[in-house]
């Protein structure tokens, strides 16, 4: 079996997260990038698979900018196969439909009996590329799966739905989402990281996909029309005990309608 696992390479969560105030982009510069964790767990499905199938082939596929293969070496130190990055300089900017256009086109080109995904990416928390590429692969879709069993022939995910639980099963060829509750990702150990290094890494553009995507190829687009720093935080107001700070707290929660 081959699963194809998407990867994004996001700004370090407990990290600052900025955007450009010019291009209205993610300013990549302002934190250390890394894989989304999510990811990390959605290879740690597909690990888990290869360890009980050992001629099963993981390839991790991510499209960015060049320095994205860091963070796709890091998934490879877990223990997928390869990895594959789309990178074009027509691509910033791309939104959900354009991702999920060029994701498809490299999945056409790498072949895949199983397409694993995170339900949600802790950036642009859209959460709906895995639906668009399983529409443009005209595959079944299993949705946020906080569990998921896969067998030779077909996947069953379980997901929590308000008021209930719902069991789902799919054939292969599929598309499944998987949440943070899915499993634990495993730490690479030294071994494994240093033969990362020489695991293959494919770096493709759209004249290799053979495809026009990106911003200026999207039907629809939002436009920045204009953008301000935030303002900085200003003290509030210090009340002193000297016999009236009882009623100075009501004065201020009363000015500020909080009573």
């Amino acid at each position: 079996m081959k699963i194809a696992v998407l990867a994004k390479q996001v700004p370090n969560t407990w990290s600052n997260r900025k955007l450009d105030l010019v291009t209205g982009h993610l300013d990549r510069s302002a934190s250390e990038a890394v894989p989304d964790e999510i990811n990390e767990r959605a290879v740690e499905v597909a690990l888990q698979f290869k360890d009980a199938h050992p001629d099963t082939e993981i390839v991790v596929l991510g499209m960015g900018p060049e320095d994205a293969a860091v963070a796709l070496r890091k998934l490879l130190a877990m223990g997928a196969d390869s990895a594959v990055l789309v990178t074009d300089p027509a691509l910033p900017g791309s939104d959900s439909a354009q991702t999920a256009k060029v994701l498809h086109a490299a999945l056409e080109r790498i072949g895949a009996d199983l397409v694993l995904a995170g339900n949600v990416s802790t950036d642009g928390n859209g959460g709906v590329v895995p639906a668009m590429i399983a529409e443009l692969r005209g595959q079944a879709l299993i949705p946020g799966a906080d569990s998921l069993t896969i067998a030779a022939t077909e996947i069953t995910g379980t997901l929590h739905i308000d008021g209930a639980i719902l069991t789902l099963a799919a054939d292969l060829p599929a598309v499944a989402s998987v949440t943070e509750k899915i499993a634990e990702p495993r730490f690479p150990n030294f071994k494994n990281i240093m033969s990362a290094k020489k695991k293959p890494l494919e770096s493709l553009s759209l004249d290799d996909l053979g495809i026009q995507a990106g911003p200026d190829f999207a039907t629809v687009r939002s436009v920045m029309v204009s953008s301000q720093e935030k303002p900085g935080k200003q003290a509030g107001p210090k009340i002193k005990d000297d016999g009236t700070a009882a009623s100075q707290v009501i004065a201020f929660l009363t000015a500020n309608r909080l009573i």
